[in-house]
């Protein structure tokens, strides 16, 4: 596989992955009623979009098409978190929910951090770093309300 593809594919792997946080975040804050765990999850999703959008510039500035998520993706997601929240909507659920998909998101953040060491650019690998550092500070900043 060229750099090229290498690229757009660790790229479309950062636009997908921030994408989900983004919808994820944006449902929850609807189903939480602890404000002060609003705040953690708005600035949460304020990081989320802006490591989407960074991810949706160098696609456009790389001549990349985006790949967002599916709407299977999307509704799969959406029912996901009704499900998981339907008896347990509690602060403290729904803090083990993120810590959960964040460290998922890690654990992705570093193989594809291996697979495409010296294959992709070091912009494109720099940001995939950010958002591993970004999940990894997200279980941590959740700890607290478990």
């Amino acid at each position: 596989m060229n750099e090229t593809n290498q690229n757009a594919e660790l790229l479309n792997f950062i636009y997908q992955n921030s994408q989900m946080g983004v919808d994820t975040i944006t449902q929850l804050l609807d189903i939480s009623t602890d404000e002060n765990f609003k705040k953690h999850l708005h600035a949460q999703l304020k990081e989320y979009r802006s490591i989407h959008d960074k991810a949706a510039q160098m696609l456009e500035t790389n001549g990349f098409n985006e790949e967002g998520l599916s709407a299977f993706e999307k509704i799969r997601t959406y029912l996901m978190v009704n499900f998981q929240t339907l008896n347990d909507d509690s602060t403290s659920h729904i803090a083990e929910m993120l810590m959960v998909g964040s460290n998922m998101g890690v654990i992705d953040a570093i193989k594809n951090i291996h697979k495409y060491q010296g294959k992709a650019e070091p912009d494109i690998l720099e940001l995939m770093e950010h958002l591993k550092n970004f999940e990894e500070s997200n279980v941590e900043r959740f700890k607290p309300y478990l």
